[in-house]
């Protein structure tokens, strides 16, 4: 399908994890439309079927640090994030901490 519409759970808590979620996601050749939200964790995404499928986008996700349900980021990816971007370590949301 070349406009196939999916969503999936990626991890994260900030403005700064939704910009570095998106913008690994839209890196994938595919992949026409990604947006990541803060509170619910699910990226919309919508990718050409011809070119790309789901796995290869979340294999981008982890490269630059985020987990998924089914592939989980390196330690080496995971500590690359931004401090404040360690969802991993309390499971808060800080999105009002870092207002654009």
């Amino acid at each position: 399908e070349k406009n196939k519409k999916l969503t999936m759970e990626v991890d994260g808590k900030c403005d700064m994890c939704k910009t570095r979620i998106e913008k690994a996601a839209l890196n994938v050749k595919g992949v026409k439309y990604a947006l990541w939200d803060i509170p619910s964790h699910q990226l919309s995404l919508i990718i050409d079927e011809r070119k790309t499928d789901p796995m290869q986008v979340k294999m981008a996700l982890v490269t630059v640090g985020h987990d998924t349900k089914e592939l989980k980021a390196t330690e080496e990816a995971y500590n690359t994030v931004h401090p404040c971007c360690k969802y991993r370590e309390d499971g808060t949301d800080d999105s009002e901490h870092h207002e654009e």
